[in-house]
């Protein structure tokens, strides 16, 4: 075939290929229909919320990560950034603090972990897997420091409202985890911040040659990160009416699999927020259904990994085409 012909064969053939939603889409519709073969209570509306509740943390860690994955990066710290941001705002309010202010400072929190994070990628040029695994274990460090270990109990009764309250009949936590992804969706599809993130992640150099600035966006994305988990803390913290050193450990990983999952590319520059909606849905359905089959822990890890493997071995071939 001519070289002219070629091109604009493999171009042809990238339009008619499915779009990345729809491979998680179909993936999530056989997990149901595999859940609702196995048990019957799958439908039940009682499960239905319980898997929407377990679902909306992990689903809102998930939307930073998205951004970090799609501009080229990896954030392992978000877990962790998750239990300081929670624990400080339990400990702060139970300390006397206004509950408004010990709020926003648990959040600013999760915030300057990003932005740290993003500071060492972005301008000190580190590896992000290095940056990220460092301040991991600084903010899990710190949330123990803080807590000296223990959980912080004795928060007021209205708190609860952010991880057990309802808003038009859903509960709070979903409509946190639906605001969070309405937001993502419009700066990723509707800005031209979201170009330039999808651009960094498809070609870095290239972007940085038609004069962005790349290290602006890259700080970016963290800081998104870091204040995404900071959300999901202050949500688990509110669940559990307690802060917790503790919690959100392997967090990263969950969120990581349901970016995957969602059809995003672990190289970056290609995925959908949507996406990653379906696959936190997806990881969530297959969590509650093995649960419900009583299928080992144990071995729910291996049915969890060979998914994630299969996901991206079908990101990979679907770039290769395309």
């Amino acid at each position: 075939m001519p070289k002219g012909q070629g091109s604009q064969f493999r171009t042809a053939l990238a339009r008619c290929l499915p779009g990345p939603v729809l491979f998680p889409l179909i993936g999530l519709v056989v997990v149901c229909l595999a859940m609702v073969v196995a048990s019957d209570a799958f439908l039940s509306v009682d499960n239905l919320v319980n898997i929407g509740r377990q679902v909306s943390i992990n689903a809102i860690i998930a939307v930073g990560m998205t951004c970090v994955i799609l501009s080229g990066g990896i954030d392992l710290s978000v877990g962790s950034v998750m239990a300081l941001s929670g624990t400080l705002t339990a400990g702060l309010m139970v300390a006397g603090l206004p509950a408004p202010l010990a709020i926003l400072l648990g959040l600013a929190a999760g915030l300057a972990c990003g932005i740290a994070n993003g500071f060492f990628v972005a301008y000190s040029k580190m590896p992000p897997i290095i940056v990220t695994l460092a301040t991991m274990g600084i903010a899990r460090g710190l949330a123990l420091i803080y807590t000296g270990g223990y959980p912080i109990d004795g928060l007021p009764d209205w708190f609860e409202i952010f991880g057990r309250g309802h808003v038009l009949g859903l509960q709070m936590p979903i409509v946190v985890m639906l605001l969070v992804f309405a937001m993502a969706y419009v700066l990723l599809d509707r800005t031209a911040i979201g170009r330039y993130i999808y651009a960094i992640g498809g070609n870095e150099q290239a972007t940085r040659l038609s004069g962005i600035r790349v290290s602006r966006y890259k700080l970016l994305v963290y800081a998104i990160s870091g204040f995404t988990a900071s959300i999901a803390g202050l949500v688990l913290t509110s669940r559990l009416m307690s802060g917790q050193p503790n919690a959100g450990i392997s967090f990263e990983l969950d969120a990581i699999a349901a970016v995957v999952m969602g059809g995003t590319s672990i190289a970056g520059g290609r995925g959908s927020i949507i996406g990653t909606l379906i696959g936190a849905l997806m990881l969530g359905v297959l969590n509650n259904g093995l649960n419900m089959m009583g299928v080992s822990p144990y071995l729910q890890n291996v049915v969890k990994g060979a998914i994630i493997l299969l996901a991206i071995y079908i990101s990979r071939e679907r770039n290769r085409i395309a």
